[in-house]
């Protein structure tokens, strides 16, 4: 028997979703609830002014990006 353990947050109208289990669909399962010991963290709220994105326009250069890496690191090749 394979045991698999999430821990996750009931929906505000009480029901329970998995998301991501390690089955096939169609595998029968055995579900057991148990109440959490130690509460999940909340999770935080991003603030309105922070950039979700703060890479995006900075400057990206490559230098030789077909060249190989790192060839005498490579025993087959010694």
């Amino acid at each position: 028997m394979n045991a698999h353990k999430i821990e996750t947050v009931l929906n505000e109208d009480g029901t329970l979703t998995l998301r991501g289990l390690p089955f096939r669909a169609g595998d029968a399962v055995e579900v057991i609830v148990l109440e959490s010991r130690t509460p999940l963290p909340e999770a935080p709220t991003p603030s309105p002014d922070s950039n979700p994105y703060p890479l995006r326009g900075t400057v990206i250069r490559y230098d030789d990006p077909t060249e190989p890496v790192a060839l005498e690191d490579w025993e087959v090749l010694k």
